[in-house]
Formats: structure tokens, C-alpha cells, sequence
């Protein structure tokens, strides 16, 4: 009885401090909708601030920056009535989001305004890995254009959470610790029992394929005497192939497998990023990427 007393008293008080420290949580935490309106005042001004600078890049100094349109939720637009140059915009933007102490991760469209029609795009992934983007060099039409922002996580984490449950949980898991280390006490007298410890099997990063073999891990490719550090998309992009070695990969396949978390696909990217591995793996000739015409890519492994 007198043990049973003890563990309910000590339940009973961690419960009552993480409630009284909930409330006060509650009561000193930032209001969600004041978040949330801060974060889309530094977006405004980061994608006004990227508009102005592609403009001065392109010698226009008097057009009119227009208003940053919230479209959706986390996507915004900005609308440039001149033509500006694409390969500007993702080191501006990126400069402009570190300025505003933006970090969240997002995809850029460039958004012809009449025809309503995908011109060019990228994710912020690919270029915080290789500070270069698929589409850089591609022609951009002249005329009007939407730059669209789209973040891919809540703009306020912190409104995901209310503070009383979680310290409510943060009290019951205490609850836990407690229970246990009262238990532990009580029992020190009884001689435990050692069990043996199984090693644990690492998991095999280095994959081999013909004369050439990957680092998945690291993004490493190693040919002969030699290793190429690889992009995050070259990586995932060789890895498919060689998981699918000797077989015919549909391009829609492909685009899913790779560049689904881009959430901007541009088909197009496909040739470009098989034509850098191609460039890689033309010392080993035991390996070849070969194209099937309307229907995908196989990667050829020769068996000596």
C-alpha cells in the first residue's frame, strides 16, 4: 500500500508542474495569424527586392515593381512586364531569402502571364547542391512573366503545435521516467540476467557496376583511379539506373522516381542530367546509357 502511495503522489505532482508550465507556455507563445503575417511580409519584400535587381541586371530602371500576389497557400507570385535573365534569378532569390532570414524549402516557376504556360523552373534542393539549375541556358521568351514562389513546408512551424499538449506530454513522459526509476530501485536486489548484444549489420553504401562502383551515401562515383563528386540529382538519377541495370526505364517513371519532390517536372531535364552521366561514365567502356526513342533510358551493363 505504502508503494503504491509513493508512485501516485510522484504521477500526480510531475502532471501538475508540466500543466502549470503549459499554461504559462500558452499564454507567452507569438499568436499564430501574427507568425504567419510576418513571414509573408519578408517573402513580399524578398521577391520585390529580387524583381528590382533582375530588372536593374537588364538595364530597366523605371518600370514599376507590382505587388507580390498570395495565390495560395505558402505560393506567391511576382510579375515582371519585361523580360529579364533567367540565370540571375536563383542566386538573387536565394540572396534575397537569406537576407529576410527565409530557410524554408521551395520551387520557382517562370509562368508566361498570357498563355498561362510553364516556361522554366527549378528546386531550391538542386541548387543549394550544385548552385546551378537544369534550365540555365534554355531560351525565355520575351514579354510578361510570373515568377512563382511555392515553399513546401508550413510557414509557421510553430502554429502546428499547441504548447499546453505539448507540455501535457512532455509531463505524462516524465510520469514514465519516474514509474521507472522508482521500479528499478526496488527491484536493485534481484541480480540481472545478461543478454548477449548482436552487432549491428551495416548497411552497404558502395554499390558496383561493371568496372565502375557508386558511393550512394556520399555521392561519389569511382571509375578506375579516379572518383567524380556528384550532384544530388546526378546521384538519385544514377542510382535508379544501376538499382535497374540492363533495363528499359520509362521517362514518366524516371521523372517520378527522381524529380517527384521537385514538384515542378520539366521533362526536359531528363536529357540534360543523362547527358552529364553519359560524360562521366565514358571512361568505363563496359557501361552505356542508351536512348529508346519515345519510350526511356536503359543503362547497359556489359559482363566481361
Amino acid at each position: 500500500m505504502e508503494i503504491m502511495t509513493g508512485k501516485l503522489a510522484i504521477g500526480a505532482s510531475l502532471l501538475v508542474i508540466s500543466l502549470l508550465f503549459g499554461r504559462f507556455a500558452w499564454f507567452t507563445s507569438t499568436p499564430e495569424s501574427s507568425t504567419s503575417q510576418r513571414f509573408e511580409e519578408k517573402v513580399n519584400l524578398a521577391l520585390r527586392r529580387t524583381g528590382h535587381r533582375l530588372l536593374l541586371a537588364s538595364g530597366d530602371s523605371t518600370s514599376r515593381i507590382t505587388a507580390v500576389k498570395k495565390t495560395a497557400e505558402g505560393t506567391y507570385v511576382l510579375q515582371l512586364s519585361r523580360a529579364f535573365n533567367y540565370s540571375q534569378l536563383p542566386s538573387l532569390l536565394q540572396e534575397s531569402f537569406d537576407l529576410h532570414g527565409i530557410k524554408n524549402n521551395y520551387d520557382v516557376a517562370v509562368i508566361d502571364c498570357k498563355t498561362n504556360e510553364l516556361q522554366l523552373g527549378y528546386n531550391f534542393l538542386d541548387y543549394s547542391k550544385s548552385k546551378e539549375v537544369a534550365c540555365i541556358g534554355r531560351e525565355q521568351l520575351l514579354g510578361c512573366n510570373n515568377v512563382k514562389v511555392t515553399f513546401a513546408s508550413s510557414t509557421n512551424p510553430s502554429s502546428s503545435t499547441n504548447p499546453v499538449w505539448w507540455t501535457l506530454g512532455l509531463g505524462l513522459v516524465l510520469v514514465g521516467v519516474s514509474y521507472s526509476v522508482w521500479s528499478r530501485k526496488k527491484t536493485s536486489t534481484v541480480p540481472a540476467i545478461e543478454t548477449p548484444h548482436e552487432q549491428p549489420i551495416e548497411k552497404p553504401t558502395r554499390l558496383t557496376f561493371g568496372a565502375s562502383s557508386m558511393d550512394v551515401e556520399n555521392q561519389l562515383l569511382y571509375i578506375a583511379n579516379t572518383h567524380h563528386n556528384l550532384t544530388y540529382r546526378e546521384a538519385k538519377l544514377l542510382h535508379l539506373f544501376v538499382k535497374n541495370k540492363n533495363q528499359l526505364l520509362e521517362r514518366e517513371f524516371i521523372l517520378k522516381s527522381v524529380w517527384e519532390d521537385e514538384g515542378i517536372i520539366v521533362g526536359r531535364s531528363i536529357d540534360v542530367f543523362v547527358s552529364r552521366l553519359r560524360k562521366l561514365l565514358q571512361e568505363d567502356t563496359s557501361l552505356k546509357i542508351v536512348a529508346v526513342h519515345g519510350v526511356g533510358y536503359r543503362l547497359e551493363v556489359t559482363v566481361s
